[in-house]
């Protein structure tokens, strides 16, 4: 073909008129804009007021549990590997907290790169905080209800495989953050911190990931374990001749109810969420995504603040972990030394003249 030839190609082109009235360049679809203006105002005045409750809570907690394992115990104990590896958990899923608050409040100013490594550290604290509780419920079923078998297997090693185990899978699922997450400048926004970089439909996909991951891998099934162990627990109690039976149940009663109550409105939202993608979020009406928006910034603080308090929720159910407490107390306040020591040995004589018990409650 001569340059002719390409002349009057490109002259056909440049005065050729596209016919607008065609069905095929009509959009017949409604684009639905939800402006989320009050949304984002209640998530600035609220979010960051509980992140740093939750904040302050996990550290004074964690750090009291964190202090009585290295002031009374020794980490040679299976209970014990666990509870550290909790409290680390938590501890780093907190420290995210203040990064968020100052986000939520204004913008991200924190850079590209704490953007990447907070928002990993936050889901990697989250995801294995919950992992951790789910297998100190299953190493305490062995414990009980398996007894004879668990003695030879509940060792050091087997602590620390599993905590490894834990820790790589939480890892695993929080690789997405870190390869996702960005800073991007938003109009009447400012800085944002969030997955970003790819087309709608990729981004679809993998919002979906997070949120079916979250309600299968991280609730649905923690929560039949935590159903399935303490039930054959209570099975197990209830076979025994344990005069302390009853406060036993109570207390397993207490922590499968708080576990419930606390995860599953978080999670019962999160699938919503998930089925309102699905089915497309065009056919969704503003007000339904916004009850949703609202629900979500509530329970999921309901659920932040039970993975913060989790490690002494379940500690201090032990009572050897309230004698120790006891004994700090008695050091830190002298005047309570006297009240203090009287109450640790009557537990001492009482814990004499009943029989041994299956479980530490």
């Amino acid at each position: 073909m001569d340059d002719d030839e390409n002349y009057r190609l490109f002259i056909l082109m440049k005065n050729y008129t596209y016919d607008t009235t065609d069905p095929s360049y009509v959009v017949s679809d409604t684009v639905q804009h939800c402006p989320k203006n009050v949304v984002n105002q209640f998530a600035a005045n609220f979010m960051p007021l509980f992140y740093y409750i939750n904040f302050i809570l996990s550290y004074l907690g964690n750090g009291l549990v964190l202090f009585i394992i290295y002031k009374f115990e020794k980490l040679n104990t299976v209970t014990n590997i666990f509870l550290l590896n909790l409290v680390l958990s938590n501890i780093l899923f907190a420290s995210s907290l203040p990064f968020w608050a100052t986000y939520h409040s204004n913008e991200w100013i924190f850079g590209v790169a704490l953007c990447k490594i907070v928002s990993s550290a936050y889901f990697i604290g989250f995801y294995s905080s919950i992992l951790f509780l789910s297998l100190m419920t299953f190493d305490r079923y062995l414990a009980v209800v398996h007894a004879v078998e668990a003695a030879k297997i509940r060792k050091r090693s087997y602590a620390i495989s599993a905590s490894m185990v834990v820790w790589c899978v939480s890892i695993v699922a929080s690789l997405k953050e870190l390869v996702l997450r960005n800073v991007w400048e938003q109009t009447g926004y400012g800085r944002m911190c969030e997955e970003t970089g790819f087309p709608e439909e990729t981004m679809k996909h993998w919002r979906l990931v997070s949120y079916y991951q979250q309600f299968l891998v991280f609730f649905l099934l923690p929560l039949f374990m935590v159903m399935y162990c303490y039930v054959s627990i209570t099975i197990r109690i209830m076979s025994t001749r344990m005069k302390e039976k009853c406060r036993a149940i109570k207390l397993i009663f207490v922590i499968v109810f708080t576990f419930f109550a606390c995860w599953t409105p978080f999670n019962v939202v999160i699938l919503l969420r998930a089925l309102q993608i699905s089915i497309g979020e065009k056919t969704t009406l503003c007000a339904d995504t916004d009850t949703l928006d609202y629900a979500l910034y509530v329970t999921r603080n309901v659920a932040y603040l039970y993975c913060c308090i989790s490690p002494v929720f379940y500690t201090f159910l032990g009572k050897k972990f309230q004698s120790h407490f006891k004994r700090l107390l008695a050091k830190r306040v002298p005047c309570l030394k006297r009240h203090i020591s009287l109450s640790s040995q009557s537990s001492k004589t009482t814990s004499h003249r009943t029989p041994h018990t299956t479980c530490d409650y």
